[in-house]
């Protein structure tokens, strides 16, 4: 019987590994929450999902994964999920595969500050997503900041999309970004093409007349029910706020990201060892967890071709292709791992960034815990489950995906965001259900 891969997620590396597996001879389920595969990279408006090329093998839309079962130190783990709409009637699964692929890519990392909450500022992933699914512009005078060549594709989008935007702010100052993008010219990471297209992007800043500003962050929002002024201050190289530098700036939309966290709650409750806040992976994308492989940005932050090698290295290798296959796939993949080191030295987050927060600053937005009270928690000799508790942070509908890593970082490291036995909310009716379809192989 050929051997049965189960691949989560479907954006660049998901889709690259489910093709892979099934060239390679496996049987594959290819599982994803959205109801059109693809992912962030390749949102498309609904009606040209017809005309967007071959359907995925094993292809599964609306399957949410909310459980890793580990049952067999030998096997990967069981994978339960939910499948349909949000709501009453919803199906559940239970796969138990020869490989498990994760591929369940990255989230905008998102520094808070004054009025972050307010109605009219967005993730700079979800102003993009409104272009691609929808050709929404999410204002007319946005403000896109934060850091990472990633505001540059969302400022153009915005652009393209009718926006006059106002200006773009990268948070590191000139010399961190030249002396992240300059270190060791002879790597591999140079020939990846990202220097052409990260140069278009900036042309048509240009033409736009669109300033692209260094060392420069938004540190407030302001408005009366939304957002109508942007307050923008000069950084040091730490992130700290060079006083005397704050200006105002009228806006009716801010964009922001402060690059990007991995989907870490698979991988953490499969077993994976992590390094640097990444999966760790081998030459063949294996984990540490034995039939487990990761692939994208899960492993690191290189961009969709980088993504997309890694999974067809994945998908290959959990369908026991032959090691010594896809030599050029893994130039390109090698290559992308040395960008991605090169993008974290030229846009790290700076230490002092929480010297941007008052004591009412909202930090977790689902339960409106402020900075002061997660403060008073982390001074406390507790534990990190009666920290949750007392503060709620990370409790809410995200479930920490938005306030998680700050949190962690204001408590001194004390929780955890990602260790999560239930990775996506199941209701109870649907737990008590005693039927379960097993596994079914394709």
């Amino acid at each position: 019987m050929n051997r049965h891969v189960v691949v989560v997620g479907a954006g660049p590396a998901g889709l690259a590994a489910a093709f892979a597996a099934r060239r390679a001879g496996a049987g594959v389920t290819l599982l994803d929450a959205a109801d059109q595969a693809g992912g962030q990279y390749h949102r498309m408006p609904l009606d040209a999902y017809a005309t967007a090329g071959p359907r995925p093998p094993g292809w599964r839309p609306e399957s949410a994964v909310w459980a890793l079962e580990r049952h067999d130190e030998n096997r990967p783990p069981r994978v339960h999920v939910v499948q349909g709409p949000d709501g009453a009637g919803r199906v559940r699964h239970t796969f138990e595969p020869d490989a498990l692929v994760l591929a369940t890519g990255a989230f905008d990392r998102v520094l808070p500050f004054p009025g972050w909450e307010l109605p009219g500022v967005f993730t700079a992933g979800a102003a993009q997503a409104l272009i691609k699914g929808e050709r929404l512009a999410v204002g007319d005078r946005p403000l896109v900041a934060g850091s990472g060549p990633f505001l540059l594709p969302v400022a153009a989008a915005l652009l393209q999309a009718g926006a006059r935007v106002r200006a773009v702010l990268e948070a590191n100052p000139a010399g961190t970004l030249l002396r992240g993008w300059a270190a060791a010219p002879w790597r591999p990471a140079a020939r990846t093409g990202k220097g052409a297209e990260l140069a278009a992007y900036a042309a048509l800043l240009a033409r736009r007349r669109v300033p692209y500003r260094t060392g420069r962050a938004v540190v407030e929002a302001r408005g009366d029910g939304r957002v109508e002024e942007a307050v923008t201050a000069r950084l040091r190289a730490d992130w700290s706020v060079v006083p005397g530098t704050e200006q105002a700036v009228a806006v009716d939309a801010v964009c922001v990201t402060h690059g990007f966290g991995p989907q870490l709650e698979l991988p953490v409750a499969a077993g994976c060892a992590l390094r640097d806040g990444f999966v760790r992976v081998d030459g063949d994308q294996a984990t540490s967890s034995p039939g487990v492989y990761a692939a994208g940005e899960v492993t690191g932050i290189a961009g969709a071709p980088a993504a997309r090698a890694e999974g067809l290295i994945a998908g290959w290798a959990a369908a026991g292709g032959a090691p010594a296959a896809l030599r050029t796939v893994r130039r390109h993949r090698d290559r992308g791992r040395a960008f991605a080191v090169r993008l974290a030295a030229a846009h790290p987050i700076g230490a002092a960034w929480a010297g941007w927060l008052r004591p009412d600053t909202v930090v977790c937005r689902c339960e409106e815990t402020t900075c002061a009270a997660i403060r008073r928690a982390a001074t406390e000799d507790v534990s990190a489950p009666a920290l949750k508790l007392a503060t709620r942070a990370g409790l809410g509908p995200c479930q920490a995906r938005m306030c998680g890593p700050t949190v962690a970082e204001l408590t001194g490291g004390r929780t955890d965001p990602h260790r999560r036995p239930i990775a996506q909310p199941i209701r109870l009716s649907e737990l008590a259900d005693d039927e379960e379809n097993p596994d079914e192989h394709p």
